[in-house]
């Protein structure tokens, strides 16, 4: 009976490329700091909502490296559906921000939450592919 390789185990011997790596511990670092800068305009007239805005639109590079990797480069492809899930999460984030009439802004806090998790589940998957033994296969 032949065993399946785990679809984020494949090609371990080409590793995984640094941007993918990055991209994927960038963006819950990112995120962390999303919830703390909106915690602390809260508390201080507002003064930071420009930074929360600007930097939530810069995270938009790393959620679309994620997606366009994992699309793109066959070992990758593994990551696809978290991938996918995080960027998803992510454009309805940034409807959520842009004040949509069909779902209320206070909807922006829950997504967060929800797209923080989706990119920390990302990130471990990452990290396990990265953590496999290489076997090189000689002939």
């Amino acid at each position: 009976m032949a065993t399946k390789i785990h679809d984020t185990f494949i090609d371990l011997e080409r590793g995984t490329p640094g941007w993918f790596t990055w991209s994927a511990r960038l963006l819950p670092a990112g995120l962390l700091a999303q919830f703390l800068s909106a915690g602390t305009a809260l508390f201080q007239d507002g003064a930071l909502w420009g930074v929360h805005a600007g930097f939530g639109g810069v995270l938009a590079i790393p959620a679309l490296v994620l997606v366009g990797g994992a699309l793109s480069v066959s070992r990758l492809r593994g990551f696809g559906w978290w991938a996918g899930l995080v960027f998803l999460l992510y454009l309805v984030q940034v409807v959520l921000a842009a004040g949509s009439k069909p779902l209320p802004l206070s909807f922006h806090p829950f997504n967060g939450a929800l797209l923080l998790t989706a990119s920390l589940v990302l990130l471990a998957k990452v990290e396990r592919r990265r953590a496999q033994p290489v076997t090189l296969h000689t002939q």
